[in-house]
């Protein structure tokens, strides 16, 4: 029998501590709701934009395809084993399916791209964005642009953004922002570490995968961890992360434990000591920032 995605079993059980009440779902079980930002034109009206059930997904006349996007991105390590080096799946760090604020969500990622990308130093369209994660993130290999796969992944995150304009973005922020100019202490980082994060990612840092061999909690050093040229092998970067989507855990109000734990400076110290630690190497790191300079948690 098919397993459901960790985070939808976490919903799950959440829905069971609630279901034996009289009384209706609070409010913050319904789907939550945000404004539209206007890019261009000021004068059109700002819309609300609504967070999708994925029974949805089945009055779309793609709906197989995006259906098999949705199953890539929680699974992708083994659908796409020979374009994942990594122990990760593209959910490993998209918390909640793409759907959750501060949990690098897709929903604005239709509409985002093109766009100029620090890193990159040029324009990058989204196939190109998604192909990087599969570089960096994954420590694999790129998709072919027309390939069914990368078509479908597109496709849900297309479904996602929900017909928004393209000139307007969902007003849901991907990251939270942590005080970088905190100095990390990697000593401290590796208490919290083993207080914290152990119980999920491994004493080693080489996550948990379940007795099929499918990721539960993906490693987050060594050989099947992202590689160096990934986001989260930045401190500042994953500490962002951190902060506000770990340690996991079960509440009433959103799909997550959705961290806010950590302060500012554990989030920098956890980060500082697992971002650290041995990982792949990246050889196309040598072409990143190429018209400003790289930023001071870079590790190259």
């Amino acid at each position: 029998m098919n397993k459901l995605p960790l985070t939808l079993l976490a919903v799950a059980f959440g829905s069971l501590l609630l279901s034996g009440c009289d009384k209706p779902a609070p409010a913050a079980h319904q789907p939550a709701q945000y404004n539209l930002v206007q890019l261009e034109d000021p004068n059109e009206d700002i819309k609300v934009y609504t967070i999708p059930q994925d029974t949805a997904i089945l009055d779309e006349p793609n709906a197989e395809q995006i259906f098999y996007g949705k199953r890539l991105l929680n699974e992708t390590k083994r659908l796409l084993p020979d374009h994942v080096g990594a122990a990760m799946n593209c959910n490993s760090c998209h918390i909640a399916q793409g759907k959750i604020p501060l949990g690098d969500p897709y929903i604005n990622s239709y509409n985002f791209y093109p766009r100029v990308m620090p890193r990159a130093g040029k324009e990058v369209n989204l196939v190109q964005r998604i192909n990087g994660c599969f570089q960096r993130s994954m420590n694999g290999k790129p998709l072919p642009p027309e390939s069914e796969e990368m078509q479908a992944m597109i496709a849900y995150m297309k479904w996602l953004s929900q017909n928004v304009p393209k000139e307007q973005l969902v007003d849901i922020r991907n990251a939270g922002a942590v005080d970088e100019s905190l100095v990390a202490d990697p000593v401290r980082g590796e208490q919290i570490y083993y207080a914290q994060c152990a119980t999920c990612h491994g004493d080693n840092g080489e996550g948990i995968k379940d007795s099929r061999g499918d990721i539960v909690f993906p490693p987050l050093w060594g050989d099947e961890s992202f590689n160096i040229g990934a986001g989260l092998a930045r401190t500042y970067k994953a500490a962002s992360f951190v902060k506000y989507n770990m340690p996991m855990g079960i509440q009433v109000k959103g799909l997550w434990g959705h961290g806010n734990v950590l302060s500012d400076q554990d989030a920098v110290d956890v980060s500082e000591f697992f971002a650290h630690k041995p990982r792949p190497d990246f050889p196309g790191k040598v072409n990143d920032w190429p018209t400003m300079p790289k930023p001071k948690d870079a590790r190259y």
